[in-house]
C-alpha cells in the first residue's frame, strides 16, 4: 500500500495526552524508482535535510588541515575517523570570518556574519536563516542540541543558533529531555524510564505493520528497536546527567560526554528520518570549551590546551587528540544517516552537514584562512575533495542556503560572493 511521507504511529498516554511517534523512511512512501515521494497528485521532491556542527576552540592546522588539493588528497592525523566517508566530505580551507576578534567576536561572527553585540550575536545564526525558508512545515521549525556543559558562562559561549539580534535559541544538552520532546507527551512511566513510550502506539504500530511489504516491516522493526535501545541507554545514565550545569565547578564536571554527544547524536537522526525536523543545529563543544577528556588521558582544559604550550610538540599532539575525537563524533553521525534507507539512497544522501569552528588556529584566535568541512549529497554539492577558497563564511554560507538546500536566502552578512567551486 502507499504510505504517507507523514505518518506516524498515535497512541494516549496518562491523562490523556497523545503520543506520536514519526516513522522512518519506509519503501512504500516513495515511486517506484524511488527518486521522489508517492502523492496523490503525482510525486513529490524528496526533501533536503541541513545540520550545522560545531565544536568549539578552532583546530590545530598542522595536524588537520590536508597539504594535497583535488580528490587526491591525504586523510590527516585529526581526520583519520572520517577516512571512511572520504568521498561524502568536502573539506575547504582558506575561508575568513571578519568581524571576528576574540571568541566572542569570532562566534557572532562564524554564526550571523555580524560583530558580536556586546550580549550576543549580531543577527539570525545560518541555521535559523534556512530554517525560516525551509522549517515551516515540519514539527520543529528547527531543533538545538548540545553535548558537553563545560564551558564559561556567557551566552555568546553557550549558544550557537540565534533567532535574531541578542536572541539565543538553547541548545538542549540533556538526553532525557530530548528524547521526551521528540516521542510525545510526558508520562511519568517513561520519564523514570521504567515503561517505553512504545507501549502507548504499540497497537497502532502492530495493525500499521500488516498492512505493510516485508522490506518495510523489517525496518519499521529496526526502527521501533532502535528507539528502544535509545531509551535503555537513556534509563543507564547516572541519576546527576538528567541534570543541567549552571557553571561547572574549575575542576570539571567529568560526565562521559562521549556517551552523551553519540546519544544527541542518536536523537537528532531519530528527528530527521521522521521527518519532525528538516534543521538542526549540534553544539558537541561550546565556545571556548573547558571540556576535559579523561577518556584520552588528557584532564586539564581544552581552553588551556590552546595556549599553554601549544607550539609544543607534545601540546601540539595532545591538541592533535582532542580534534580527532571532534572529527570521531562527526563521523559517527555520519555512519547514523548513511545506514538509514530512504528512496533510492540514503539519509546522508539528502543531507548537508557543515562542521566548523570559531577559530581556524586555536592558539592565536586566528580567523582567516578558516577551515570547514561538508558533508553529505543533498543539492548538488561537491564531495570527495579539498578545497582551498578565497571568499569569506558568509560567502560559504549563502552559497550553500541558495544552490545546495533551495531556500533562496538571497543574502547574509559578510557575503559578496556565490562560491562557484562548491556546486
Amino acid at each position: 500500500m502507499a504510505v504517507s511521507r507523514r505518518s506516524f504511529l498515535k497512541g494516549v498516554g496518562l491523562g490523556g495526552m497523545a503520543v506520536r511517534i514519526g516513522l522512518p523512511p519506509l519503501a512504500a512512501m516513495f515511486n517506484s524508482s524511488g527518486t521522489a515521494y508517492a502523492a496523490k497528485t503525482g510525486t513529490a521532491p524528496i526533501e533536503s535535510r541541513f545540520v550545522l556542527w560545531f565544536n568549539g576552540n578552532g583546530i590545530v592546522e598542522n595536524y588537520w588541515v590536508p597539504r594535497e588539493l583535488g580528490t587526491d588528497y591525504n586523510i590527516t592525523p585529526c581526520l583519520k575517523p572520517l577516512e571512511p566517508f572520504k568521498k561524502d566530505i568536502h573539506i575547504l580551507t582558506g575561508l575568513d570570518n571578519p568581524n571576528g576578534k576574540g571568541h566572542h567576536g569570532a562566534m557572532s561572527s562564524l554564526m550571523s556574519g555580524q560583530a558580536f553585540t556586546g550580549r550576543g550575536a549580531g543577527g539570525p545564526s545560518i541555521d535559523q536563516v534556512i530554517a525560516q525558508k525551509i522549517g515551516n512545515e515540519s514539527r520543529f521549525r528547527s531543533l538545538q542540541i548540545g553535548a558537553c556543559q563545560e564551558s564559561f558562562g556567557e551566552s555568546i559561549q553557550r549558544n550557537m543558533s540565534w533567532a535574531e539580534r541578542d536572541r539565543p535559541l538553547p541548545p538542549e544538552m540533556i538526553p532525557h529531555r530530548l528524547f521526551d520532546r521528540l516521542f510525545g507527551g510526558k508520562d511519568l512511566g517513561w520519564i523514570d524510564r521504567k515503561k517505553s513510550v512504545l507501549d502507548r502506539v504499540r497497537e497502532d504500530a502492530s495493525s500499521f505493520s500488516t498492512r505493510l511489504g516485508q522490506e518495510d516491516k523489517t525496518r519499521l522493526d529496526e526502527y521501533l528497536t532502535s528507539v528502544r535501545s535509545v531509551e535503555r541507554t537513556i534509563a543507564s545514565l547516572p541519576p546527576e546527567y538528567a541534570k543541567e550545569l549552571e557553571r561547572p565547578e574549575e575542576s570539571g564536571d567529568m560526565r562521559d560526554w562521549p556517551r552523551i554527544s553519540k546519544l544527541q547524536s542518536d536523537l537528532l537522526v531519530h528527528a530527521l528520518a521522521s521527518r519532525q525536523t528538516r534543521v538542526a543545529s549540534y553544539m558537541l563543544t561550546k565556545c571556548q570549551s573547558l571540556t576535559r577528556f579523561p577518556w584520552l588521558g588528557h584532564t586539564n582544559q581544552h581552553h588551556a590546551y590552546t595556549h599553554q604550550g601549544a607550539a609544543t610538540p607534545e601540546g601540539q599532539r595532545i591538541m592533535r587528540d582532542i580534534n580527532r575525537w571532534h572529527a570521531e563524533e562527526f563521523a559517527y553521525l555520519l555512519a547514523k544517516l548513511k545506514s538509514i534507507p530512504e528512496g533510492e539512497g540514503n539519509l546522508l544522501d539528502h543531507t548537508l552537514l557543515v562542521y566548523v569552528h570559531e577559530h581556524a588556529e586555536a592558539n592565536s584566535h586566528k580567523t582567516s584562512g578558516m577551515s570547514a568541512i561538508l558533508a553529505g549529497h543533498a543539492g548538488n554539492l561537491k564531495t570527495g575533495m579539498h578545497s582551498s577558497l578565497t571568499g569569506t563564511v558568509g560567502d560559504l554560507y549563502l552559497t550553500l542556503a541558495d544552490e545546495v538546500m533551495g531556500a533562496q536566502a538571497g543574502k547574509f552578512p559578510s557575503a559578496s560572493n556565490k562560491l562557484s567551486d562548491l556546486v
